[in-house]
């Protein structure tokens, strides 16, 4: 009889914990009908630097959630933002590059420890094999957990979409397509050369235009494909910034000749600048631009303002300097 009553009050408390602790990190934000977009994390990678998580957006659509991206800290940031992350069902990952894709494996076991039921599809290039990588690391604690009561099979809840350019999702909320932009470039005898693609994504909601660049060289089929957006989600980068603080670290001059080069190449070919930003964001007709993705700074408190001053000498629109968790 002891023993059964203190199995009662040993299961009642673990009940309380486990409801205070989810009240305490996914307290729902009610959103206002309409689309609403936060920035989670603006800062590109893969260095991870203090006060700026990795890149990650959310948009919100009449309360329903989708996820653009999954950078290091995306779940935390969700929490933040006062969104709860269970009700994440969409993932829409630009490309696979790890400052894009490292929370993506913390947010599907925080869905799953909370035994979210509805499927979670995440889309993209190589997102079939990220979904499928992401559950083969977390299967030792699920196999654990099993003794817990929480036996829900991950692969039933969680899956992976390779896509395509062209149509790549609808519902009544919204109408998502791609275009592959200019951040990869392969040479043949590469891993990735005809595996893995670059995606920018368009969302036309009932009240709003939303395109995210993710991240990409100067490309006309994301110009084309930002035609008359509402708001431009725009990754932005200075080389000159990032080789500067390379230099200063030595990071730099770790590089064989060969790296530096190839380095080079990559910053100026398959990134944009603020002026390449503006000019883009002109010939699409958009009225906002947003900054975001930025690289880390030589200044530590840089508010990357100046970013914002040389778009604007090509684009008459508005132009937002992002940081995390602001709402548009």
């Amino acid at each position: 009889m002891k023993r059964t009553a203190w199995t009662i009050a040993a299961a009642t408390f673990l009940m309380a914990l486990a409801a205070s602790a989810l009240s305490q990190t996914a307290s729902p934000k009610p959103a206002a009908s309409g689309t609403v977009i936060v920035t989670l994390g603006t800062r590109g990678g893969p260095l991870p630097t203090r006060g700026r998580t990795q890149s990650s957006n959310l948009l919100v659509v009449n309360k329903a959630l989708y996820l653009i991206d999954a950078g290091d800290g995306v779940t935390r940031r969700l929490v933040k933002s006062g969104y709860d992350f269970r009700q994440v069902g969409h993932v829409f990952i630009t490309h696979a590059h790890s400052d894009h894709t490292m929370g993506l494996a913390t947010l599907l076991v925080s869905q799953w420890e909370y035994q979210r039921r509805e499927p979670t599809v995440v889309y993209g290039g190589g997102a079939e094999a990220l979904v499928k990588g992401a559950i083969a690391y977390l299967t030792p604690n699920a196999e654990i957990r099993w003794a817990e009561g929480k036996r829900t099979r991950m692969e039933e809840v969680f899956r992976g979409r390779d896509v395509a350019p062209g149509a790549v999702y609808q519902d009544a909320n919204v109408r998502v397509s791609a275009v592959e932009n200019t951040h990869f470039n392969f040479a043949p005898d590469s891993p990735g050369h005809g595996k893995y693609r670059s995606y920018s994504y368009r969302f036309e909601t009932p009240g709003r235009i939303v395109v995210f660049t993710g991240d990409t060289g100067p490309s006309e089929a994301l110009t084309q494909l930002a035609k008359g957006a509402d708001v431009l989600v725009s990754e932005v980068t200075v080389v000159e910034d990032v080789m500067e603080l390379l230099k200063r670290n030595g990071a730099w001059q770790a590089k064989s000749l060969s790296e530096q080069v190839s380095w080079m190449r990559h910053m100026r070919e398959e990134h944009v600048t603020p002026e390449q930003v503006g000019r883009m964001a002109a010939a699409a007709g958009v009225k906002t631009v947003v900054l975001t993705h930025f690289s880390p700074s030589i200044d530590r408190r840089d508010d990357y303002q100046r970013y914002a001053v040389e778009a604007r000498k090509f684009f008459s629109g508005q132009v937002v300097v992002a940081k995390d968790l602001m709402q548009f």
